[in-house]
């Protein structure tokens, strides 16, 4: 059984600007959550330390 979380209008649209076509909200999520979990962070374009 999942989880229901609410989030605001905005942040759903932003959301659904970064998926890829015929990707769910849910499964963005979940690959952020991968990359957190293995990189430790998220890496950005012309970030460096």
């Amino acid at each position: 059984m999942g989880t229901t979380i609410e989030i605001d209008a905005d942040l759903y649209e932003r959301l659904q600007g970064h998926c890829e076509e015929g990707e769910s909200i849910e499964e963005f999520i979940e690959e952020l959550v991968t990359m957190y979990e293995t990189d430790g962070a998220f890496m950005q374009e012309g970030y460096s330390e």
